[in-house]
């Protein structure tokens, strides 16, 4: 039996709200210059795996598919394979396999044996899959064909994923290029997400199934990971590398967020925009400023919108039971009240979601992806550009990091303490430098580049606890109070031991040698 390859799946996949269904059918009339609107189908899915999740862990996707619903017949149930693929913003792209299926358990010898991964044991997986979690919905679509002759197929899907007695629902529109032009796909996109209520989607149904079957929800990185790279590297791979990680470490906070809002996920999204920040600017010898520009102000845009966010954090910690200074500021109900009143101006969780189901945020997520899958950067590319980059990523690293070494020391080197009013100043600096390692640093020998920067990440995170103390003693001084006078001298007593604590780890950075060397 010959396996259908429905190619490289290249599709956009959007989380929508039902209010936005009623604006689809404008949608579709306004961009297509021929629609054919098919009828609607209850689609029954069931995902199969190993208990050890073997397909799982090689990114495959194993899917039954029966049409019509419960009354369906053996013949009207497919399975499809879907492989390692790739995903930047909403654009997902997999490999896709398909064969009509007599009965609903899937049989994995049937598919064309080149498609596996070299190694994988077919027969075993095939004798041990099971089904685990089901996902069934109701799907609506349109075939839509452009002036130029570029077709598109739109979904819209509701319903639910059912795994381990547990419903997730469903309401997502997606958007498969069928044939032509993909920028016909991006402005079909554009229009979309015009509507507010409308989301890219990260993950597939398939992802979401899994948490839910293994009880694994989405988790939010305690910090910055290094992007991954490899030694031979060139500088646009560098590039396009730290952009993709960039986007996608904004996106799955962004998803985190939504599954249980916290404010140390709202900092990992302003993080992510850092990166993404500070990518356009160590490679800006290969990027055209004016078409970047856009871009960086909605980035900039976005980090405004999430200003308030890092001092909200310190504000937690500090009123935290957990904390060891919160029995002190219990003590002080003045203090308190203000602290309290500060909280209630950041903006909730409701008003959040409205900043990630905008237009505004989800044009920003779109443009970065069209600007990296499209490689827009090189449209205005001169032979310079070119010879550019080409070259090796590890040499610029190297400098950069000397670079980066010489101004840290000049900044903080010197034999004397530094006060709290220098640490707080060099701030943005520090952290500058700590992102160069993020973008670059897997480059280098790991155990080492861990160790280097281990006490400047402890000096940030310092920083950050001075900025907060401070905050509070000016909190104090504004108020006039005789009982506030009392805690802010207890707070300068405790930015003078955190700062006997930080010159432990500044005195610690002048151990460690420089692991790009």
């Amino acid at each position: 039996m010959d396996t259908e390859l429905t190619d490289t799946e290249i599709e956009l996949k959007f989380l929508v709200s039902d209010n936005v269904i009623a604006h689809i059918p404008a949608i579709i009339t306004e961009f297509a210059k021929k629609v054919i609107n098919k009828p609607s189908r209850n689609l029954q899915n069931a995902y199969f795996d190993t208990a050890s999740r073997e397909l799982r862990a090689l990114d495959i996707g194993l899917r039954t598919r029966c049409f019509g619903g419960e009354t369906c017949n053996d013949n009207q149930c497919e399975q499809t394979i879907k492989l390692a693929g790739k995903v930047v913003g909403g654009l997902h792209q997999r490999p896709e396999y398909n064969l009509p299926l007599e009965g609903k358990h899937p049989d994995l010898s049937l598919f064309d044996a080149n498609i596996w991964p070299h190694g994988m044991q077919i027969d075993a997986i095939n004798q041990n899959i099971y089904p685990i979690f089901s996902t069934n919905f109701i799907r609506r679509t349109w075939i839509l064909e452009t002036e130029s002759g570029t077709k598109i197929e739109l979904v819209l899907d509701k319903g639910e994923i059912s795994a381990s007695n547990q419903v997730e629902t469903i309401c997502e529109v997606e958007m498969e290029l069928v044939s032509g032009s993909r920028s016909d796909l991006f402005i079909l996109a554009q229009k979309l997400i015009s509507h507010s209520e409308v989301r890219l989607g990260l993950y597939s149904k398939a992802a979401r199934g899994y948490r839910i079957a293994d009880n694994k929800p989405l988790i939010a990185d305690s910090t910055l990971n290094s992007v991954s790279l490899e030694s031979d590297s060139t500088l646009e791979q560098a590039f396009s590398a730290c952009l993709q990680y960039g986007i996608e470490f904004v996106q799955k906070h962004e998803q985190c967020y939504f599954d249980t809002p916290a404010l140390h996920t709202l900092k990992r999204i302003n993080d992510g925009v850092s990166v993404i920040i500070h990518a356009f600017g160590l490679f800006s010898n290969i990027l055209n400023k004016d078409k970047v520009k856009p871009l960086l102000d909605e980035l900039n845009w976005l980090l405004k919108e999430l200003s308030w966010v890092e001092t909200a954090v310190q504000l937690k910690n500090y009123t935290s039971k957990k904390h060891a200074y919160y029995k002190k500021i219990k003590s002080a109900p003045e203090l308190n009240q203000v602290i309290d009143n500060l909280k209630l101006q950041h903006p909730d969780v409701s008003k959040m979601h409205q900043v990630f189901c905008s237009a505004r945020y989800n044009h920003l997520i779109l443009n970065l992806t069209i600007f990296l899958v499209d490689e827009k950067w090189k449209n205005d590319w001169n032979a310079t550009h070119l010879q550019l980059a080409e070259q090796k990523v590890t040499d610029k690293a190297a400098s950069l990091f000397e670079k980066d070494w010489h101004e840290i020391r000049g900044l903080i080197g010197s034999e004397q303490d530094i006060s709290e009013k220098t640490y707080i100043a060099q701030k943005e600096q520090l952290e500058r430098n700590l992102l160069s390692g993020c973008c670059l640093g897997d480059l280098f020998n790991q155990a080492l580049r861990e160790e280097f920067r281990t006490p400047w990440l402890d000096i940030i995170h310092g920083i950050d606890e001075l900025c907060t103390l401070d905050y509070l003693k000016r909190l104090c001084s504004a108020q006039n109070d005789d009982s506030l006078s009392k805690i802010k001298i207890w707070l300068e007593q405790k930015s003078e031991n955190l700062l006997s604590a930080m010159e432990q780890s500044r005195l610690a950075t002048f151990k460690s040698a420089p692991y790009w060397r």
